[in-house]
């Protein structure tokens, strides 16, 4: 089973709460080719929040200022992790304008994420490769060759900057956004987190609780469980759901055959890789499970496409699961934020074990996307799981959550914890709702002006 790593001591000492910072003065000036009236400013914080007096490096905000009369700021996070909030906040001017009317729009360039990812601010002096997900490891030495694989690549970031790669979990960012806080003088945080910058959020909440006024966790995932195996079984169902809801419509669409090849096809591809023959790849059992997952969120309108892709393979080529863009292969989402924020396998029998369980409960399709199979990525990773899930501390306000099919199940799970929370949302595929749903929109600008929530489970 994952560990959850709840006993080491450094994660004891990173969960409390970092030494204070004195009291900061930002110096807002336009940013940089400004066109919008969007003012920047740099705030200097410590590596390593532990040492607060030591090596500082520069995060990088942005300000879009209330077109009415200020009550406060609202801090924004897209996630990414890495997202560069500076200049993606540039082109959304539009789907703040409601809440401009009276909150400042603030946000900033996470740390590490340089000039590579878009980010502005300190980055970290190396770029890492994110490799395609490997396939299981079918024996121990199999497992240990992985370790050594991703070790080596992640060695050669952390070379370059070894107290920096070691300080860089959504914990770090979140000790970043009480400092933005204390900067902008704000007596409270109000936040906007999406997608992975939830992770930073609820790393927030359990750091600093009673300076939480608001926080909107939008189409993330339950970094806040006290089971992480319980939590990866939640995801599986969730990822099963998807292909049921495919295959219930392939029920009434020409396509009553798909289910029954899928299962028989995931098997075959287990035994021998199907030719992608346009890309010349083969895929795996895995392979096509992660596709066939990605092609089914997006819904009906890709459905067809799907249906098309499995009879396709079925006939000996897979070429209708090659990606349009980017890696032939399972992208791998880790990193050095992730990999210091989910529990990684310690060794074979833990990785079978917990592969076999998700097979069970989610048999059409598997360990795809669990953050189980991501983490395979990290297998190795030369610095520990220094901010691992761990449930909420009571005492927070009411927090508001938003997600799409799957992602608001999971955001569900962290308001839970809190009572009195309300969630928003939208029965369709997606991900995040602030952004494309005014409805949603509408509710979230509410609560952050006036802490005012809707019915938990709103539709939009």
């Amino acid at each position: 089973m994952i560990r959850m790593l709840k006993t080491l001591a450094v994660a004891a000492l990173l969960l409390a709460g970092a030494p204070a910072q004195a009291t900061t003065t930002l110096d807002w000036s336009p940013c940089p080719d400004d066109k919008i009236g969007m003012e920047c400013a740099d705030l200097q914080v410590p590596v390593n929040w532990q040492k607060p007096e030591g090596r500082k490096i520069t995060l990088k905000l942005g300000r879009l200022k209330a077109t009415g009369t200020a009550e406060g700021s609202v801090l924004v996070a897209y996630g990414g992790p890495g997202g560069p909030g500076v200049g993606l906040t540039k082109t959304l001017t539009q789907q703040w304008a409601d809440l401009r009317k009276r909150m400042n729009i603030v946000t900033w360039d996470t740390r590490g994420y340089g000039e590579q990812f878009g980010g502005t601010g300190t980055g970290l002096p190396c770029v890492w490769t994110r490799l395609p997900v490997p396939g299981f490891p079918k024996n121990d030495a199999d497992f240990g060759r992985l370790a050594d694989t991703n070790r080596g690549y992640a060695e050669a970031c952390r070379y370059r900057d070894q107290e920096f790669f070691a300080n860089m979990s959504s914990a770090d960012h979140a000790r970043d956004m009480e400092a933005i806080r204390k900067a902008l003088g704000e007596p409270k945080l109000n936040v906007y987190s999406a997608s992975y910058a939830g992770f930073y959020a609820q790393a927030y909440a359990r750091l600093f609780p009673g300076q939480v006024r608001t926080m909107v966790l939008d189409g993330t995932w339950n970094h806040s469980a006290a089971d992480w195996n319980r939590e990866l079984d939640e995801l599986a169902r969730s990822n099963e759901a998807f292909m049921e809801r495919f295959f219930t419509w392939c029920a009434s669409n020409d396509c009553r055959d798909v289910p029954r090849i899928w299962r028989a096809l995931i098997a075959r591809a287990d035994r021998a890789p199907i030719p992608a023959k346009r890309a010349g790849v083969a895929y795996n059992g895995r392979d096509l499970q992660a596709f066939g997952l990605g092609l089914a969120r997006q819904g009906p309108e890709r459905w067809v496409a799907l249906a098309k892709a499995i009879r396709q393979a079925d006939r000996g080529d897979a070429s209708g699961f090659v990606p349009e863009r980017g890696l032939r292969y399972p992208d791998q989402s880790t990193g050095v934020t992730e990999c210091v924020d989910w529990p990684r396998f310690a060794n074979r029998a833990e990785m079978d074990a917990t592969v076999a369980r998700l097979r069970r409960i989610a048999p059409n399709t598997g360990a795809a996307s669990t953050i189980a199979t991501e983490t395979l990525g990290c297998v190795g990773w030369p610095v520990p799981v220094t901010n691992p899930p761990s449930p909420l501390p009571k005492g927070l306000p009411p927090l508001l959550g938003a997600g799409t099919w799957g992602e608001s199940d999971a955001v569900q799970r962290v308001l839970d914890q809190v009572p009195g929370s309300g969630l928003v949302r939208h029965d369709g595929p997606g991900h995040t709702l602030y952004l494309l749903n005014a409805c949603a929109r509408e509710h979230i600008d509410r609560y952050f002006t006036d802490r005012v929530l809707p019915p938990n489970g709103t539709k939009c």
